[in-house]
């Protein structure tokens, strides 16, 4: 059936790795294998990074938290640095989860 598929469109298919134009069961096998492969990493892919940005969220809404516990527990030096590095760390945890979301937009249409 592909054999006469390829010969109407008279294109070689990509599951055709020895050029010869016929596409055997073992080409079309390791070919459907490849396919498999490559949805299942591009899944593997897209769920790294979803937990990526939850746990950027994450980070982001408790990183106050941690400054007010340092400043309640009396280390005032800690809730110093943690009140300075808030605006590179809001940014830069900004960033990674708008790429996050720019890519699945972009991706979906």
């Amino acid at each position: 059936m592909i054999d006469k598929e390829l010969e109407k469109a008279n294109t070689s298919h990509p599951a055709d790795t020895n050029g010869d134009g016929k596409v055997s069961k073992e080409e079309h096998d390791m070919y459907l294998e490849f396919k498999r492969k490559e949805l299942e990493d591009k899944d593997a892919m897209r769920d790294a990074q979803r937990r990526m940005a939850w746990f950027a969220l994450i980070g982001m809404l408790l990183y106050p938290f941690a400054v007010v516990i340092a400043s309640v527990s009396g280390v005032e030096q800690a809730s110093t640095i943690l009140g300075d590095m808030a605006a590179t760390y809001f940014v830069s945890v900004a960033a990674i989860v708008a790429a996050f979301f720019g890519t699945q937009a972009y991706s979906s249409k």
